[in-house]
């Protein structure tokens, strides 16, 4: 099975414009394909802009297939066109499960298989960072490798096949204990009251901290090469990072950039065997170690990168039509800090049976302190989670049992 990639709408921006590159970003994490006008450089695309909006230059302006438009949209907009629900179906369930990544999608359905009415609620599009991986070659059972938007797929509807319940495009802004609930409030303003929770809402790529970098997201500097790599095709492009993900993203990059410069900050790539050596026999891959990235410059988009040999000391300018950096994870845990114990990164910590420090909200995966941040142990870890919130919640029957015998 192979996902449609044929545009069903059309997206008119620019580089520079921080709405079009969430836009972008969100229709990426759904896996939406769209075709892109940088109206900067397409005059037609720029006049056609300006005359369906009166005269005035907005965007992003998106087309759809049905010819209707979405002009400056928010992210519960769009999910809306695009048939989404922005609420569930109901204000309660036996347990609630924060984040649709291969975590939490597995964790749902060992619950829903329990009888256990499980919702998940997902900012973005199930699947987690593991959707958005072209390719995913250490996951038992595909000698091949595996498309990581397949494998997303088909888990959720698995879950969905036992009555998991999806509430995709919002994020989790609040989590509390109420007495024997546990609440998850959510950016819509809506309250949602569980007997359990799960917190399985995973990472997301760090960033180097660098000048010029936060100026230039989306205007020349990315994260995701599957959402991005196709506007780069018959292009120089930098990845910025030296373990699997830079690697396994920067193979993926050769499909559309004629060449791809990996810059790796030691002394030797930290990817599996099997990775190097796909690199090393990739003509297109070029690979660079003691290189350190010291800044981005450019005035709408990325125009030059400074990057530092750690051998030489030099620093040397290089110009490439585009970055994507992949040097490690960062927690998804705002909306619980000051509520649940994290460590100092910000993973939330846990005891043996996954539970955080409050009792009945427990946490699997990437999230969780001491996960080992593969996709495989996630799987492991959900299903770990879902036995712990069965044992959780046949312990907290019983105590409701005695206290209404008294």
């Amino acid at each position: 099975m192979t996902l449609s990639t044929t545009p069903k709408m059309t997206v008119y921006g620019a580089p520079w414009c921080p709405d079009c590159r969430r836009s972008k970003q969100f229709l990426g994490e759904q896996r939406i394909p769209y075709d892109w006008v940088d109206i900067d450089l397409d005059d037609e695309g720029r006049a056609y802009v300006q005359q369906v909006n009166d005269g005035k230059q907005i965007i992003p302006t998106i087309v759809f297939e049905d010819g209707s438009i979405l002009v400056e949209p928010t992210n519960s907009e769009l999910a809306l066109k695009l048939g989404i629900s922005p609420s569930a179906s109901r204000s309660f369930y036996d347990l609630i499960v924060v984040g649709g990544g291969p975590a939490g999608l597995t964790a749902a359905l060992y619950a829903a298989r329990e009888g256990i009415d499980t919702l998940i609620v997902e900012e973005s599009a199930v699947g987690g960072q593991a959707g958005v991986t072209e390719r995913i070659e250490n996951y038992p059972g595909f000698p091949e490798g595996v498309q990581g938007a397949f494998l997303a797929e088909q888990m959720r509807l698995q879950a969905e096949r036992f009555g998991v319940e999806i509430l995709q495009a919002q994020s989790v802004t609040g989590v509390k204990a109420v007495d024997d609930f546990r609440v998850v409030s959510t950016e819509t303003g809506d309250e949602y009251s569980s007997s359990a929770l799960v917190i399985a809402t995973g990472s997301r790529y760090r960033r180097l901290g660098v000048p010029g970098e936060e100026d230039l997201i989306g205007a020349g500097i990315h994260f995701c090469a599957t959402c991005d790599g196709p506007f780069y095709r018959d292009q120089e492009v930098l990845v910025v990072g030296g373990g699997n993900s830079a690697v396994e993203e920067g193979l993926f990059l050769t499909r559309f950039a004629s060449k791809v410069t990996l810059l790796a900050r030691g002394d030797q790539l930290r990817a599996s065997q099997i990775l190097q050596e796909r690199a090393e026999s990739e003509p297109k891959l070029v690979v660079r170690t003691n290189a350190s990235v010291r800044g981005f410059r450019g005035a709408t988009r990325v125009e030059s990168v400074t990057v530092a040999n750690s051998e030489t000391g030099d620093n040397e300018e290089l110009h490439p039509s585009g970055v994507f950096i992949f040097i490690g994870l960062d927690p998804n845990t705002e909306f619980v800090r000051g509520v649940l114990d994290t460590d100092r990164w910000g993973f939330i910590k846990t005891d043996m049976t996954f539970q955080s420090s409050i009792s009945g909200v427990f946490a699997a995966g990437d999230v969780r302190a001491g996960s080992t941040k593969q996709l495989a142990a996630a799987v492991g870890e959900g299903t770990t989670a879902a036995m712990m919130v069965r044992g959780y919640m046949e312990r907290l029957q019983k105590n409701r049992g005695y206290a209404g015998d008294g």
